[in-house]
């Protein structure tokens, strides 16, 4: 763990920003207030580029310019060209895919560069490029086995993105005290919701008041969920800090909430039965989900598409859930390190689940043979919910894919 050969190879890729950067991490919400960004930017007619992860079905998904896939090409001229300047430097999945991305949107001659932290902060190799503006959404637990098991020692790893001088933007609430202290520690500038910038609002519409500009009257993003104005809080407040280089008008916000796409996030599919794609794998995660469920209104039976990584807080996820399921489909998922169906079938008789005749629990060896069952169950005023992991979500996009298409 360290950063020592990202950094060292990042000098000889020479990779250098003439715009300004935007940093984001945080628990949950990360790619949330990525795309409300790119969304608001482009809509103000700047070259953005955004680095995002992981990706669903295709690997360019990880990185846009102008709200474009990079193509394939791009992306082997810039692998070619990492591996070459690497020579005896070991790297990565993350790390080598980082810096690719980083080197090519850096060529690109952009207007702004967005780049999403993978895990935590100090030690992510997002953290070799120093930000203008950071952004922590949230701190909650997860990652456990990297980050630590308090959200005190969470936070401070999510802090490090901070930089002495520079727009530092905590989105929490309640942000942990090792995060207000390492921010003061080292001079951030640091904007804290509730007390350098707000939001209020009614049924209709919503306003942003931050510490020196007001925006009133904005309709709600399009990315559905609990927490979106608090991401969409922290978001006018990094464009408020970079108003003098990045001037962003009222109709710009207006048009890019509302036009603002992201899979996966609490995404709810036309169609009936209704299916709700959410990429939901930690209790923070998990408890919003609940949450977005209960606004949804009636729906006879819910069905769960369930599979997780195995160093998750599986029972904290399920305690958020478990009363607002009544069939759950676990799987397995192609990975090493996830639970097996029957893994997540323990926990789940553990937390008290109960099989009769309005509940059940049925394993399965993919997303995708999950989700075929749950469909074939499922009754028009039902609902199928999908959520755990990133590769649970997947693997249900894959098999609607002709559906979509």
């Amino acid at each position: 763990m360290g950063l020592d050969r990202v950094a060292a190879v990042k000098e000889r890729l020479a990779i250098q920003y003439d715009c300004p950067l935007i940093v984001v991490g945080g628990t949950n919400g990360k790619g949330s207030t990525c795309a409300m960004l790119e969304s608001i930017l482009l809509q103000a007619g700047y070259k953005v580029g955004l680095y995002s992860k992981p990706h669903f079905l295709d690997f360019n998904e990880r990185a846009r310019i102008n709200g474009e896939n990079v193509k394939d090409q791009v992306f082997v001229d810039v692998f070619a060209e990492v591996e070459a300047k690497r020579e005896d430097i070991s790297l990565t999945y993350f790390e080598f895919t980082t810096l690719a991305i980083a080197k090519l949107l850096a060529d690109a001659k952009l207007d702004v560069v967005i780049l999403e932290v993978g895990l935590g902060g100090r030690l992510d190799a997002v953290n070799v490029f120093d930000a203008d503006v950071a952004i922590v959404t949230s701190v909650d637990i997860d990652h456990v086995d990297y980050l630590g098991d308090t959200r005190e020692a969470i936070g401070f790893e999510k802090a490090g993105i901070f930089r002495t001088g520079r727009t530092a933007i905590c989105g929490d609430p309640v942000p942990p005290k090792s995060l207000l202290e390492h921010a003061e520690k080292i001079g951030a500038d640091l904007w804290l919701f509730g007390k350098d910038f707000n939001y209020s609002g009614d049924k209709q519409q919503w306003n942003f008041g931050g510490r020196s500009q007001r925006r009133n009257s904005l309709g709600y993003p399009s990315l559905r969920g609990a927490n979106q104005l608090l991401n969409a809080s922290a978001v006018l407040a990094a464009l408020e800090a970079l108003k003098d280089r990045l001037p962003v008008g009222a109709q710009e916000v207006r048009s890019g909430l509302v036009m603002v796409d992201l899979p996966g996030r609490f995404q709810v599919m036309p169609g009936r039965p209704t299916v709700v794609l959410d990429v939901a794998h930690n209790p923070h995660a998990a408890a919003t989900l609940g949450q977005n469920l209960d606004n949804m209104g009636f729906h006879a039976y819910t069905y769960a598409v369930f599979g997780s990584m195995l160093d998750k807080d599986i029972e904290g996820i399920v305690a958020q859930l478990k009363d607002k399921i009544d069939h759950w489909c676990v799987t397995d998922l192609p990975l090493l390190r996830a639970a097996t169906a029957e893994q997540l079938q323990d926990k789940l008789l553990e937390a008290g689940v109960v099989r009769d005749a309005d509940h059940s629990i049925q394993n399965f060896k993919s997303p995708e043979l999950a989700y075929t069952y749950a469909l074939s169950q499922a009754a028009e005023n039902d609902r199928i919910v999908v959520f755990g992991s990133f590769l649970t979500v997947a693997g249900v996009m894959r098999a609607r894919k002709p559906q979509i298409h």
